[in-house]
């Protein structure tokens, strides 16, 4: 059944605890059948809130297993619903043979993320808090996780609150005007409305700041490699995995498609992209890997360009030219970071100074330099105490919000000619920001956003 279409009144279970072996195993259900679960399994009422040790019982009242017993009762639980815990030991077999008895009192088998969704569709959750439980749950380093927690205990939603608070207002102000268009103008020239369109604009650019430091912790930066052929690239992103991921030569073209390689610079997740190297060629492949290598750096966060350290002479002034065409080709939007390479061979000492690393991605010499830049790169030093853990739909509403906010200030200006269009935009970025909490969500994005937790969360 499709997960917009799962009814709220039936009853649900699951195991909660993940698979394979442990010292404890959580089986859950919520829903209106919690007392016959109870009645049936453990035989004997419960105190709602408190820790009951319990035999767990099949049809035959023979035990399956013996273990900790939690009741909470409705509103005062995590799905808003009467809710049961069963903890007992963390047998495969045994779990099953209590999720089978659950299931023979009249329990459905849970959905991914089912209690999450019924948690958020109880108001116990807004949708952006609901997100941050699998977030939290998938996080890949103690800053992610700690970002994630502050989207959960609320924080991002707050933040997007505010923001929508405030053009509740400024729409408010401007569509009372539009009854009186004699005095709309000096009305809300009286009222500031310009100067509180300009603050809820710089909230939401923070709020965008602090959602894309948290998306770069969830998601992991993108840094693509590139340059010419054999200055290094695939030895650098050995370098940095610590393992050889990528074949080294000495033949150009080496590297034909893009290698990656998911790794973390002092917990920050890095996602490295090493490429084919850029120059004309009459090889159909390389051709193939080079069209590749363009695709990736349209889609990357940074982009590291190498060099080495040609010296002098005809050789190194057509190198420098090629570089300097690589350069240009490059999408000025993207932040690029120039890497100077194989100072081993030129005797050069490592260094880094304005916006250039020397380094030898054969001795590791000046890597310390390239992990501390990509972590400013990344705003990784500031995200632990500020970041919010964002996902793409997220930083996507947070960017049509912003959208709507420059229109509505074109129109402001235009002066009486198109108030009517400054309140639409006003209230389409209240839409924009309504929809990263749930306030403005469609059912079929619901159900893809809970099918992606696991099953019993």
């Amino acid at each position: 059944m499709p997960a917009a279409s799962i009814p709220v009144t039936d009853t649900i279970a699951a195991i909660a605890t993940a698979p394979g072996v442990g010292g404890v195993g959580v089986l859950r259900v919520s829903g209106s059948g919690v007392a016959r679960v109870i009645e049936g399994v453990v035989g004997k009422p419960l105190a709602p809130r408190a820790a009951t040790l319990a035999a767990f019982r099949d049809a035959a009242g023979v035990a399956i297993d013996t273990g900790i017993v939690l009741y909470f009762r409705a509103p005062h639980s995590y799905t808003g619903e009467d809710v049961l815990e069963l903890q007992g030991h963390g047998g495969t077999v045994v779990l099953h043979l209590l999720l089978a008895r659950c299931l023979e009192l009249g329990c459905r088998l849970a959905e991914p993320g089912e209690f999450t969704r019924r948690a958020y569709m109880n108001d116990k959750l807004d949708l952006a808090q609901a997100e941050s439980v699998a977030d939290l749950i998938a996080a890949g380093s103690a800053q992610a996780a700690r970002a994630a927690m502050r989207s959960l205990s609320g924080a991002f939603s707050a933040a997007v609150n505010e923001l929508r608070d405030e053009l509740i207002r400024l729409r408010m102000l401007v569509e009372a005007t539009l009854d009186f268009p004699e005095e709309e103008i000096d009305f809300l020239q009286r009222e500031n409305a310009w100067q509180r369109l300009e603050r809820v604009t710089a909230a939401l650019a923070r709020v965008q700041q602090r959602a894309a430091q948290g998306a770069r912790l969830g998601q992991g930066m993108s840094v693509v490699l590139a340059g010419q052929p054999n200055v290094g690239k695939s030895s650098l992103l050995n370098a940095l995995a610590g393992e050889e991921v990528a074949i080294v030569t000495a033949v150009p073209g080496t590297t034909r498609d893009r290698i990656e390689k998911a790794l973390s610079i002092d917990g920050m997740p890095l996602n490295i992209i090493d490429t084919a190297g850029l120059r004309d060629t009459d090889d159909e492949v390389e051709r193939i890997g080079i069209a590749r290598t363009r695709e990736a750096i349209a889609r990357a966060d940074v982009v590291l360009h190498l060099t080495d350290t040609q010296g002098p002479g005809a050789a190194g002034d057509a190198a420098a030219a090629r570089d300097a065409a690589i350069l240009a080709s490059l999408p000025p939007q993207i932040p690029r970071l120039e890497v100077v390479n194989k100072i081993d061979i030129s005797g050069a000492a490592p260094g880094a100074a304005d916006g250039v690393i020397h380094l030898s991605a054969k001795t590791g010499a000046g890597l310390d330099l390239l992990r501390a830049e990509l972590k400013r790169l990344a705003g990784y030093e500031g995200a632990g105490e500020d970041a919010i853990l964002a996902r793409t739909r997220h930083l996507a509403a947070l960017a049509a919000a912003q959208a709507h906010l420059q229109a509505a200030a074109g129109h402001f200006e235009v002066k009486r000619l198109a108030l009517e269009l400054f309140a639409e935009e006003l209230r389409l970025a209240q839409e924009a920001l309504g929809a990263i909490t749930g306030e403005f969500t469609a059912d079929d994005l619901l159900g893809e956003i809970f099918t992606r937790f696991c099953i019993g969360k």
